[in-house]
């Protein structure tokens, strides 16, 4: 059922095929908002975008490699012929990586780790800055983990990833305020039972750990009922 609380408001998601970012799509599409969800598995965004329309919602797939920045930019022209602003921009895809010491990092992997979970949000943010900045309410949204601000053994590489995307972010935001309505904001979901905490946790139940809805559900709460920039948040329910 929609509610309408987003109506005519376009959003983007990253990572949206499945887990954490499959849900927030769905709960954006849920209030109305059209959804362009981004993800490399076709198949997956396929599936997400068949259950936002069976519920009603509105969707558009759009299969592409972030660490590609000229897929970024051939996609921001294009959803730019479409329409006139972007509205929610939500960066959300990441790699975890390895977990091992800092002296064990292997230089090619924590290079591909900073270029997904950092390189990628800064182009993404590079290519819809104008549409972003044509939006009469445009929020930022991006999905960190508690070892961005406070470090563990082992976690090094994806840590030192988040604390650089959330610096990124909260800097875009800084420098947006002023001239634009654009707000950010930082969302740290906790532990959830996705297919990257699984890798992380593998010994863990995930039916003793939150589920995705419950984030999607919380991400678009906090959108509906708005928030200061430089908001940041984590989801304990």
């Amino acid at each position: 059922m929609i509610d309408n609380s987003l109506a005519d408001r376009l959003a983007l998601v990253t990572g949206a095929s499945r887990g954490i970012g499959a849900a927030i799509a769905e709960s954006l599409a849920s209030r109305g908002a059209h959804v362009v969800l981004v993800g490399r598995t076709v198949g997956g965004l396929e599936e997400v975008e068949e259950r936002i329309h069976k519920a009603g919602g509105s969707a558009t797939i759009a299969p592409l490699d972030l660490v590609d920045g000229d897929s970024i930019d051939r996609l921001a022209a294009a959803i730019a012929g479409c329409w006139k602003a972007l509205d929610i921009l939500v960066l959300n895809a990441a790699i975890l990586g390895s977990l091992t010491p800092v002296a064990a990092l292997d230089a090619k992997e924590f290079g591909r780790v900073l270029t997904l979970n950092v390189g990628s949000q800064a182009a993404l943010i590079a290519a819809f800055d104008s549409l972003l900045k044509g939006s009469d309410r445009a929020r930022v949204l991006a999905v960190t983990s508690s070892v961005g601000r406070n470090p563990r053994a082992y976690w090094a590489g994806y840590g030192a990833s988040k604390a650089a995307m959330e610096t990124l972010v909260e800097c875009y935001g800084l420098e947006s305020q002023a001239i634009s309505s654009i707000r950010t904001a930082i969302v740290d979901p906790g532990a959830v039972a996705t297919a990257m905490r699984a890798k992380a946790f593998p010994g863990e139940d995930p039916e003793t750990i939150k589920q995705p809805v419950v984030v999607g559900d919380a991400v678009a709460k906090l959108i509906v009922d708005d928030f200061e920039n430089g908001t940041r948040i984590r989801i304990n329910a």
